[in-house]
């Protein structure tokens, strides 16, 4: 009997975290009941699959944007992301001077505060991803700095929505603030997606947009470091670019189209299932009080500044 119970118990972590697996890529869960289970499992079991978790929900999350890219229009993309170059070019300069005046404040090492820093200013973990072994960043020193962001992204994603409807902001508003306030692109994706049809494609696209500055952040990190480290190169926007030409230009597709992003939706929402269920007590005990803190106080600057700036007018589509 005892036998029997401690195989149950062993196996209960695999059990639950492949039931939750199903149900948020059963279509019939929203993004944010998604994360929230999966918050709770990492937080309440000892993850089953952690390494292999974290690899399927980098390659998942990139596959939905691709996706997601199919129902999108190429000249509402381009516009779209014209329009946002200058915000998101002085947002990014904001947030890196501002994080790195927090760490110092703070007394956070440099090389986790700068990750943190262009973790907010940037795409959270993939711009983390990405600077990380130019700087030659410990393998805690990035758990440190992954682990806040992702953290954060979780508060995002539970309050933005709750945040712009009580606020009444438009669709275009919320789109928007989400792709300049919340690190991550599933996160942005999920809250807009919550949000409605508008507030989506805005978000997706200024949000990729923004992505593409890990390039000559990562460029300019190598140069002044002089590392000869691999660039990690963000690909996966060219083929949502393109997914979006096919879009625009192919209108037999439609229907084939809609089907794929319809899929893409529920990868994401598994995606975000995946990432809850990364965070555990031993991770939130890693990044310490410090760095979170630094995370904290650069993203309430970031997200109220934002908010504040697209509500006076001043941020606009």
């Amino acid at each position: 009997m005892n036998k029997l119970r401690r195989a149950f118990l062993e196996m209960l972590p695999r059990i639950v975290f492949l039931l939750c697996l199903l149900m948020s890529a059963s279509g019939f869960v929203s993004p944010p009941v998604a994360l929230a289970m999966g918050l709770v499992f990492g937080l309440t079991f000892p993850h089953p699959y952690g390494d292999e978790a974290k690899k399927f929900s980098r390659f998942l999350l990139k596959a939905s944007v691709v996706g997601l890219g199919f129902g999108m229009n190429l000249h509402q993309v381009i516009q779209t992301g014209r329009s946002g170059f200058v915000y998101t070019m002085l947002g990014i300069s904001f947030a890196l001077l501002a994080g790195m005046g927090l760490g110092a404040l703070l007394r956070v090492p440099r090389v986790p505060a700068f990750l943190i820093s262009t973790g907010t200013a940037i795409c959270g973990g993939s711009a983390i991803a990405a600077v990380g072994p130019i700087i030659q960043a410990s393998d805690e020193e990035m758990a440190v700095a992954l682990g806040t962001v992702f953290v954060l992204n979780s508060v995002a994603l539970l309050i933005f929505p709750a945040i712009g409807t009580a606020l009444k902001l438009t669709q275009s508003q919320f789109g928007l603030w989400a792709a300049l306030a919340i690190h991550d692109t599933s996160s942005v994706v999920g809250a807009a997606a919550k949000y409605g049809a508008v507030a989506l494609a805005i978000a997706t696209t200024v949000k990729l947009a923004r992505a593409l500055w890990i390039v000559p952040l990562a460029i300019a990190t190598a140069m002044v470091r002089g590392s000869k480290a691999k660039i990690q190169w963000p690909w996966f926007i060219g083929f949502f670019c393109l997914a979006a030409v096919c879009s625009t230009y192919l209108p037999a597709g439609a229907h084939a189209f809609g089907i794929v992003v319809k899929v893409a939706k529920i990868g994401l929402t598994a995606t975000l299932f995946l990432i809850g269920s990364g965070i555990s007590v031993a991770t939130l005990k890693q990044v310490g009080p410090r760095p979170l803190l630094q995370g904290v106080i650069l993203w309430l600057l970031v997200s109220v500044g934002s908010l504040w700036l697209i509500r006076i007018g001043w941020i606009a589509l």
